[in-house]
């Protein structure tokens, strides 16, 4: 539409009732497209948010997208939040639904400027808009309208709030509604008159009554969802595509060179000094690439093909785990550094973004940026996997169901550093089999991986297809330094993928201690995904076990039905085991184990149902005494290797 010779684009964004989970995906898809438009003023498109009064005072995610507001990562330049303060939330009366006199309170913690408007005076409303929008045109700051106003009927058509409030409604039965109120004003003042007053009524109820009855028939279409800067994308149809994921090897070493340089003036921590070089080393070798160089080549490759990567998360820059080192710091004057800004002339835009220490508003505001930007790859990292319950409300509404209900796609990926390593309950579990028991009708993707070039893969899988879905990781913590976490660079090149399940390391390894037998002579199988594989490959080395396989799952879900269905069928006299570092009511034994008994029925065998290695079922996701870890993880996996006679 055209207000005053300018043209105003309204994008409306879907919200569940959830209060307000939405704020931060607004704000997201906003800071995209100004990123699209390259405005770094970020005053071309504003974000503005519609709020009940209870849940601007009630609700954490709102304090904490003001939080977000003034950040180099997610400012916008200012949003403008309009309080329908209607004076009760649901059927809680004010003084029992906040401690602060004014709903919009919680704003001046920022400094944000609020104006209390009466919500029977139009014109009023109306001016305190505009001098909002001229305030965050001019300041690039938040501006909050507090409505007074009141509810005429109950939450729903179905409620009665005379049942709590009878003396409030009885005085609002008694009221004069806006509309008589503000027309018998312009009858006064001679604006209009009555007849004219009665034909504006009567039409805008006609055009609400057409509204209506064409609603009954409206049907979306791909062309309603799949146009601007989605043009040329397609619904998934169910089928695996591995996309075009492999790069030319001298590619990859050419950009290996320029994002491991460190300018000669640039005074880099010795031991990052020393970190650079190894990757340098391995890259130019081809041998030993470990988890955070395969990492740096997936954005570095992506950046050099001309996509934005956009990487956000509590010390993402450096990494939890001290392990990836995105943006260096001069040790004589704090200048900093980011390597991956200088792969090219021309390249895409890399940003690596250390997050406030927020869960909800942050994976919120990325999930709204991938909406409206789907070239770029933006990932979300939690400090600790199991961080990311903070921000469950995100994964349970909008990314796992989003596309099926408001046929909006979108390429998040969340990773989520999760292992059982000793380090308690807290820092262990990701709570895999909460996204796990999430999966349907191909919604979304859960992935873990064991090797650097799988994870390669599976980020630049993310960009080549052409369809957009969620990929939640189950991120590494202490196989990023693991001996055997290595990869070749032949495994990163033309013609390679991304591998839904891999082979046992015994199997495909060149000088391996010993070998495996036959696969006829394989007395078990034991399917495994992520760090567990590992204690298992060194302790059957140890042992000196030949008929034991261990083969990786490394992507859960889509589960790989046909790859598994053909791997499987190469042992006919094996038993079929899974094995899982997580207690048996988590990680995803439940959910994989009538797969796998599909499986075994497809395949004709004897054994009817997996057999189990893991922990036993817990209320916890770890204990917290190492001395018991290291006691439960030998016991299964010693369980996982003793085949019985």
């Amino acid at each position: 539409r055209i207000f005053d010779g300018n043209t105003v684009h309204l994008s409306l964004t879907a919200n569940p009732s959830h209060l307000e989970i939405v704020d931060p995906v607004v704000l997201g898809k906003v800071r995209a497209k100004q990123d699209q438009r390259a405005d770094e003023k970020r005053r071309s498109v504003l974000p503005l948010i519609l709020h009940g009064d209870a849940a601007f005072a009630g609700q954490g995610v709102v304090p904490e997208c003001f939080g977000l507001s003034g950040l180099r990562g997610h400012r916008t330049g200012g949003s403008i939040h309009f309080i329908v303060n209607n004076q009760i939330g649901f059927t809680t009366n004010p003084r029992f639904s906040r401690s602060s006199p004014y709903p919009s309170d919680i704003a001046k913690g920022f400094q944000a400027p609020i104006l209390h408007v009466n919500g029977d005076d139009p014109e009023a409303v109306v001016y305190c808009a505009k001098v909002a929008t001229e305030f965050r045109q001019k300041f690039g700051k938040p501006f909050v309208i507090d409505m007074f106003c009141y509810r005429r009927f109950g939450h729903n058509e179905g409620d009665e709030p005379a049942f709590t409030q009878p003396l409030m409604y009885k005085k609002i039965a008694d009221h004069p509604t806006v509309v008589e109120i503000y027309g018998q004003r312009l009858i006064r003042e001679g604006v209009i008159s009555r007849g004219d007053l009665e034909m504006a009524k009567q039409a805008f109820r006609n055009h609400l009554d057409r509204q209506f009855e064409s609603a009954a028939q409206y049907k979306p279409e791909k062309a309603d969802w799949l146009s601007g800067k989605w043009q040329g994308f397609s619904l998934h149809d169910g089928r695996h595509v591995q996309g075009q994921t492999g790069v030319e090897e001298p590619v990859l070493q050419k950009i290996g060179d320029r994002i491991t340089d460190i300018p000669e003036a640039f005074h880099a921590h010795r031991t990052i000094t020393r970190i650079y070089k190894a990757r340098k080393a391995a890259i130019s070798e081809g041998h030993n690439i470990d988890w955070a160089t395969a990492e740096s080549l997936a954005f570095g490759s992506l950046v050099h093909e001309g996509y934005t990567v956009r990487l956000v998360g509590q010390d993402s820059e450096r990494g939890t785990f001290s392990q990836r080192h995105s943006v260096l710091t001069d040790q004589e004057n704090e200048d900093r550094y980011t390597p991956l800004h200088h792969v090219r002339e021309g390249q895409g835009v890399f940003e690596v973004v250390n997050s406030m220490l927020s869960e909800e508003a942050v994976l919120g505001f990325e999930y709204g940026y991938s909406l409206a930007e789907p070239n770029a790859l933006v990932l979300w990292e939690a400090q600790f996997g199991d961080f990311a319950n903070g921000a469950q409300v995100v994964v349970d509404q909008f990314l796992s169901a989003g596309e099926e209900k408001w046929l909006r796609m979108s390429g998040l990926v969340m990773l989520l550093p999760h292992g059982y390593e000793g380090q308690g309950p807290e820092h262990s579990s990701a709570r895999l089999e909460r996204y796990l028991q999430l999966c349907a009708e191909y919604n979304m993707q859960v992935a873990n991986v064991t090797t650097p070039a799988n994870y390669f893969h599976l980020l630049r899988r993310q960009i080549h297809r052409s369809f957009r879905k969620p990929l939640i990781v189950m991120a590494p913590k202490s196989l990023l330094r693991h001996k055997r976490v290595i990869s070749d660079l032949a495994d990163f090149g033309t013609g390679t993928s991304f591998h839904r399940v891999l082979w046992d390391g015994l199997e495909i390894a060149q000088e391996p201690p010993f070998r495996l037998r036959a696969d006829k002579e394989i007395r078990r199988v034991v399917l495994c995904s992520g760090k567990v594989y590992y204690d298992l490959y060194e302790e059957r080395e140890q042992r000196g076990i030949d008929d034991v396989y261990l083969m990786r799952v490394e992507q859960l879900y889509p589960f790989p039905v046909r790859a598994l269905l053909k791997e499987l069928g190469r042992f006919p006299n094996a038993q079929i085991m899974w094995c899982q570092e997580e207690p048996q009511n988590m990680g995803s034994w439940f959910f994989i184990r009538e797969r796998i008994e599909w499986l075994l029925t497809r395949l004709g065998a004897r054994q009817t149902t997996p057999l189990y290695a893991g922990r036993h079922a817990a209320a916890s996701t770890a204990t917290g005494l190492i001395s018991k870890h290291i006691k439960q993880q030998r016991e299964l996996v010693d369980s996982a290797l003793r085949v019985g006679d």
